[in-house]
């Protein structure tokens, strides 16, 4: 082993003992992407929220949540490559481990930043052929994907009470738009709040209710379609729409069975 560094994806420099041979990963779809690189006996700790796969989750030391970190077990794994991400982990609990690891944290707004650190990770992780076809063939997929034909006006439900869904600087925004739809709240920030009962200013078309983080269920289609008669209101999976990672694969088949569905659908 010897030491290299890499910059991540915030600019910052990271030195690591390279390959790594100690990872965790606090990030679900970064999780994800390190089982498809082949990395199982190198990944020591995921987060509670990193479902995928089943096995890891089942079988790897949890670190506790996102958002939520357990400093104490991390530094108990002795890791020797910690990866983050800027909005999934608390920028405090990320300083705070790098300290004394080399952390390196993503930061993606667009599905092309998403390919950006397939290839970068699997770089990081000695893994750079298996990740540069991953990445080849997610771009591949979504070149080839029919997008929607009508320009249905979309807006993305992510929380209840307080309401909330997605800004135009977001990653769930720009895949609603890659499947060529557009997002309602194109101009706001992040993740705004809405008050349902006002929501018909927006004059959406389709709305969609995420199965995370905030776990939609069907009786909720009828809260939104009250507020909302005229719109289609259907539940999706959150993890097609916001896992940046290998997931995106899965993501592409997703879409185009999604754009049938809603197809010539007002």
């Amino acid at each position: 082993m010897a030491l290299r560094t890499f910059r991540d994806m915030m600019g910052r420099e990271v030195e690591i003992n390279y390959p790594p041979r100690r990872i965790v990963s606090l990030v679900p779809s970064q999780t994800e992407l390190l089982y498809d690189l082949g990395l199982d006996e190198t990944v020591q700790g995921i987060t509670k929220f990193c479902v995928h796969p089943d096995s890891w989750f089942r079988s790897k030391t949890r670190v506790g949540g996102t958002k939520q970190l357990h400093i104490d077990k991390i530094k108990e794994l002795k890791p020797d490559l910690i990866i983050a991400n800027k909005e999934e982990n608390l920028e405090e609990q990320v300083m705070e481990l790098a300290k004394d690891y080399p952390v390196w944290i993503s930061d993606i707004g667009y599905i092309e930043e998403g390919l950006d650190m397939i290839r970068a990770v699997g770089e990081l992780v000695d893994k750079e052929e298996k990740a540069n076809n991953i990445a080849r063939d997610i771009a591949t997929g979504f070149e080839l994907l029919q997008q929607a034909e009508e320009k249905k006006r979309v807006l993305y439900f992510i929380w209840r009470e307080p309401w909330m869904s997605v800004g135009g600087d977001t990653f769930i925004s720009n895949v609603i738009e890659t499947i060529g739809w557009e997002n309602v709240l194109e101009e706001q920030r992040r993740y705004p709040e809405i008050v349902l009962e006002e929501v018909a200013i927006y004059k959406p078309d389709l709305v969609l209710l995420s199965s995370e983080p905030y776990p939609f269920k069907e009786k909720h289609i009828a809260e939104v379609q009250t507020a909302i008669p005229h719109a289609e209101v259907l539940l999706v999976d959150g993890e097609m729409f916001s896992w940046y990672g290998s997931r995106m694969l899965k993501a592409i088949p997703y879409f185009s069975e999604l754009i049938q569905k809603t197809k010539y659908k007002a």
